[in-house]
């Protein structure tokens, strides 16, 4: 078991493995953990070296949750990473959250230590409004929602969630459905996820997206769940790098769960290209 410290003093789990000269650090989502790449890591690291790790109050890193965490707290941590590790030419792969932590990082520090990066199924920006309709639960979530869910307990919020995450999960009693919902927030601190949920929508990084200086791929679910499948062509008219998205058809935004081998076959594709 691999750690870092942290300015604080609190640690944050990772791993490092695999072959190549190529780097590849990968950011899992919100409530999940680095298991959630576990499925692609394998065929991957013959060809690079992979790092995966636990964002603060997630999985192995449960306990590094004293700060009052945000979007910019897990970019410095990602940050403090790249520099412990001394990585350079980085293919940096965010999925969910850890898109959002992608491209937070390159708003704050840029794309110096970076190759490409590939964001997966993720918005920037998840409160919808007059001006923007490509954001949460497919363009239907506002600030009004966001003020209505702080004050209500945490569990219904997250189920909300993951049924808009996985929406068969919405045939499931609840009853059924209670206990492996109990069992993956088990894994995470309540307090970093309530300050991470609203702080990922408080974000906006259309203007930074058109800053980032590297190539970029999208990945993105056919027909979706919680985004809509029309942010590939926001994200192919924004970004003035070399662009390309890849559809996953008939998926949900579990796209690593829903297309393991897909996954697995496009990241291959990404760091094979010159």
């Amino acid at each position: 078991m691999s750690c870092f410290e942290l300015p604080n003093g609190e640690k944050l789990y990772y791993e490092d493995a695999g072959q190549g000269e190529q780097t590849v650090v990968m950011l899992h989502g919100w409530t999940s953990t680095h298991e959630v790449f576990a499925p692609c890591l394998p065929e991957i690291r013959k060809k690079a070296r992979c790092i995966v790790y636990d964002h603060r109050g997630h999985g192995n890193s449960k306990d590094a949750n004293h700060d009052k965490v945000t979007m910019d707290t897990l970019a410095d941590d990602l940050d403090a990473l790249i520099r412990h590790l001394d990585l350079h030419g980085i293919t940096l792969l965010g999925w969910s959250m850890g898109a959002g932590v992608a491209m937070n990082y390159m708003a704050n520090y840029g794309c110096g230590a970076l190759s490409r990066v590939i964001l997966c199924d993720m918005t920037p920006k998840q409160l919808n409004g007059a001006d923007w309709d490509l954001g949460l639960y497919q363009g239907s979530y506002t600030k009004e929602d966001m003020e209505r869910d702080a004050g209500k307990k945490f569990y219904p919020t997250y189920k909300a969630f993951a049924i808009g995450a996985i929406p068969k999960l919405a045939k499931v009693p609840g009853f059924l459905l209670r206990r492996p919902l109990k069992k993956t927030l088990e894994k995470c601190d309540e307090k970093t996820l309530r300050s991470l949920s609203v702080s990922m929508k408080e974000k906006d990084y259309r203007e930074s997206v058109e800053r980032i200086t590297v190539p970029v791929s999208y990945f993105y679910a056919v027909p979706g769940s919680l985004y809509s499948p029309k942010l590939s062509d926001w994200y192919r008219e924004h970004v003035h790098t070399p662009f390309e998205a890849v559809a996953f058809e008939n998926c949900t935004h579990m796209m690593l769960t829903d297309r393991p081998e897909q996954f697995t076959k496009e990241v291959i594709k990404v760091l094979e290209k010159k």
